[in-house]
């Protein structure tokens, strides 16, 4: 089964910050985090109910862990009638929590 990927308005401004707070430290580091987050978000395409789930109660409000470095990133997302995936919000690991 197929997914349709699709970033709301907050996600990419999320991705835009990120890569950003990188940009002004190291150029290649913020290249490859942007990789990173991107090859890792193409999982979601074919199988979003293998990430953990945000709450409980939810099965289909769900977190894909991304690895990068000492830390890494962490996508909230959610699944939707129609075979769509909504990607909510993207953060840091060492950031505030978004829930």
């Amino acid at each position: 089964m197929s997914y349709t990927v699709r970033f709301t308005e907050e996600a990419s401004d999320d991705l835009y910050r990120l890569y950003l707070f990188l940009l002004e430290q190291d150029i290649n580091a913020a290249e490859h985090a942007l990789a990173a987050i991107e090859a890792a978000i193409g999982l979601l395409a074919f199988s979003p109910f293998s990430c953990r789930k945000a709450r409980p109660t939810n099965s289909f409000l769900r977190e894909l862990v991304i690895p990068f470095g000492k830390a890494g990133y962490v996508a909230l997302f959610e699944i939707e009638p129609g075979n769509v995936v909504n990607i909510i919000a993207v953060r840091h690991q060492r950031e505030e929590d978004y829930h």
